[in-house]
């Protein structure tokens, strides 16, 4: 039975790794985050507290429980937040990422790594693998970095390239653009929207079956696994209005340039998927069909 470490495991998509991995079992499963662990159920696998930034720390946990397979979720990914503050976000996304690559290399442990649509600068997507990067953010900038360190290592690696995730976790404690577009809609919130950036939105439980897929098929090299819908953000949150019938009226759409953001966001990003869906049978939910799956998590909870 393979043992899978996940960094990040607190986050929306490392507990629906946990979720996915608990329910269909066939995998040891070793979660790791930073501070208690906030998944509701406790059992069935092992909680490591690790704090990524410390590589003594991450070092001795990994050598503990020697894994087959490491999947780095953990990241900075708040895009104003890095370019604010480049310190920490170099810390958290490069320099963590470097001390995985070190350890996985000594151990022979496979690296499956998160990385972003924040890598291009939104002029010619969607992209596909091979595609040259040119990144318009810090954030973007320090994914990149960690991309390069990954492929010039000598360790079993897979990047996988996703956009926007959207999910719920048990506590509600991570928003996304679905969540808080929903609650501003159902409190009457008017929603100033930008209509001229395009992404193709990720159900967060398809992500994790893309992690799990990488892991199982000993995938090599870089992957795309989004979702397969390609909107503008306008778009996306009418949608979102449509699925709950809440008021469009509220939606005002506006360009990205009005917004001011510290960050520069590329215009089009999107991916091509037939690599993840021929090599690693990557199957993506529509936009609709994720909503479903939302929707009955939220009734779930009530």
């Amino acid at each position: 039975m393979k043992t899978i470490l996940v960094t990040g495991s607190n986050g929306l998509l490392g507990q629906k790794i946990t979720e996915k991995i608990l329910k269909e079992g066939g995998v040891n499963l070793i979660a790791t985050s930073k501070g208690e662990n906030r998944f509701p159920v406790k059992d069935g696998y092992i909680y490591a507290d690790m704090d990524i930034l410390n590589p003594d720390e991450v070092r001795k946990v990994i050598e503990k429980y020697k894994p087959d397979a490491i999947i780095h979720t953990a990241a900075m990914t708040n895009v104003d937040t890095c370019e604010d503050q480049k310190e920490l976000a170099f810390a958290l996304n490069v320099e963590a990422v470097i001390t995985l690559i070190a350890v996985c290399e000594q151990h022979d442990i496979q690296l499956v790594h998160l990385s972003t649509d924040f890598i291009f600068d939104g002029e010619d997507g969607p992209y596909a693998e091979e595609a040259a990067p040119n990144p318009l953010s810090y954030y973007g900038e320090t994914k990149l970095l960690a991309e390069e360190a990954i492929k010039n290592s000598h360790c079993k690696w897979a990047i996988l390239r996703t956009i926007i995730v959207y999910g719920i976790v048990s506590d509600m404690s991570r928003s996304n653009i679905v969540l808080w577009a929903k609650g501003a809609l159902e409190k009457g919130h008017p929603l100033n929207i930008v209509n001229d950036q395009w992404r193709m939105p990720t159900l967060a439980e398809d992500l994790a079956d893309g992690c799990l897929l990488a892991v199982s098929h000993h995938a090599q090299g870089v992957y795309n696994i989004s979702g397969k819908d390609m909107m503008s953000i306008s778009e996306l949150v009418a949608r979102v209005a449509d699925f709950w019938n809440l008021d469009k009226s509220l939606i005002n759409e506006i360009s990205a340039a009005t917004l001011n953001q510290t960050a520069k966001r590329p215009a089009c990003t999107g991916f091509i998927l037939d690599k993840a869906m021929t090599e690693l049978n990557y199957q993506p939910h529509s936009f609709e069909e994720g909503l479903v799956i939302l929707n009955q998590q939220l009734k779930g909870r009530n």
